[in-house]
């Protein structure tokens, strides 16, 4: 029974982190998947989020910002203002950039955002990090079983608003304006449409969303240091994004569950096989092992698990007679 329970456990606290990612990939998803913007900052305004969400929810502690001890959910909502903030600032730089230029500017502002994280120890922790984040329901429910399936049952409800909410823009004239910006953007400013304004719309809800993953992260894990947002995490979920397939948003989420579970299952096998000596280069390891699923997604599967519905597929898939 205590094998069961465990079992349990770990696999609400798997799905949860899986749930979180898939927020995130979501927010990636409109930039990319239905905009064309090559984000390659996401870890920036992921690490926004959680750390504004942990800045506005932590009890006081000596020589650090802080200490509002706010209700989560005004943590959650801080964090995504703040993270659509820095969306519209950086968007509002940045957005006239095409390509590999605006994954560059993108990427270098990451790296800011990362630094300043570490540096600023009266505003982040600094190295050390942030403490104490409170954990909804783990006063009441304790740790364990009964707050990772608390909290996963949290977690699938923001992807489900996320989801519907998302389907309904990009599924609206604004959304289908999007899509005609990705795929040729002269062509959508000959028709009168305003494409900065639509691009920097876009960029910042995208932005917002994850920032909500951002804080959804730090109050499932309730500590948050610099190191949680390395240029890695970027990687990882554009693989997601990749593997379940840019442009649809049950892919986004299926990509961020088979992507996170290789990494947790080669992980744990790389742990088991290898000596403790070697134990740092499993992380090596692990990004290889990504990358070559990425390789082969590319070479496979290059629309992914779940390509982007055309307007021709909806059409077929609405004439296709029942049973």
């Amino acid at each position: 029974m205590t094998d069961l329970a465990g079992l349990a456990s770990y696999a609400a606290f798997f799905l949860a982190f899986a749930g979180i990612f898939a927020v995130i990939v979501l927010g990636l998803n409109l930039h990319w998947g239905f905009t064309g913007l090559f984000n390659v900052g996401v870890a920036g305004f992921v690490a926004i989020g959680a750390y504004v969400s942990a800045i506005l929810t932590t009890p006081d502690h000596p020589g650090q910002l802080g200490g509002f001890a706010l209700p989560v959910v005004v943590g959650w909502l801080g964090a995504a203002a703040a993270a659509g903030l820095a969306g519209l600032i950086v968007g509002a730089a940045t957005l006239r950039l095409r390509h590999d230029y605006l994954a560059i500017a993108t990427f270098g502002i990451a790296i800011v955002i990362q630094l300043v994280a570490l540096n600023a120890q009266w505003l982040t922790g600094g190295p050390f990090g942030l403490h104490f984040v409170p954990k909804p329901f783990e006063a009441s429910l304790g740790a364990g079983l009964p707050f990772n399936a608390a909290y996963l049952a949290l977690v699938v409800g923001v992807v489900l608003l996320v989801h519907a909410g998302l389907e309904r823009l990009v599924r609206s004239p604004w959304g289908r304006v999007l899509r005609a910006i990705r795929e040729d953007e002269v062509a959508a400013e000959s028709l009168g449409k305003r494409i900065f304004a639509f691009r920097l719309q876009a960029f910042v809800i995208g932005s917002a969303i994850m920032g909500l993953g951002g804080a959804l992260y730090a109050h499932f894990i309730g500590y948050i240091a610099p190191e949680d947002f390395l240029p890695i995490l970027t990687f990882q979920l554009w693989t997601m994004l990749i593997v379940g397939g840019a442009g649809n948003n049950r892919g986004a989420i299926l990509g961020a569950v088979v992507v996170w579970a290789v990494w947790a299952i080669s992980g744990g096998a790389l742990r088991a096989i290898m000596p403790p000596d070697a134990q740092t280069r499993g992380a090596a390891l692990q990004v290889v092992l990504i990358g070559i699923l990425l390789a082969a997604m590319l070479i496979l599967r290059p629309r992914g698990l779940l390509g982007e519905e055309t307007a021709i597929s909806r059409h077929a898939a609405a004439r296709e007679p029942e049973g």
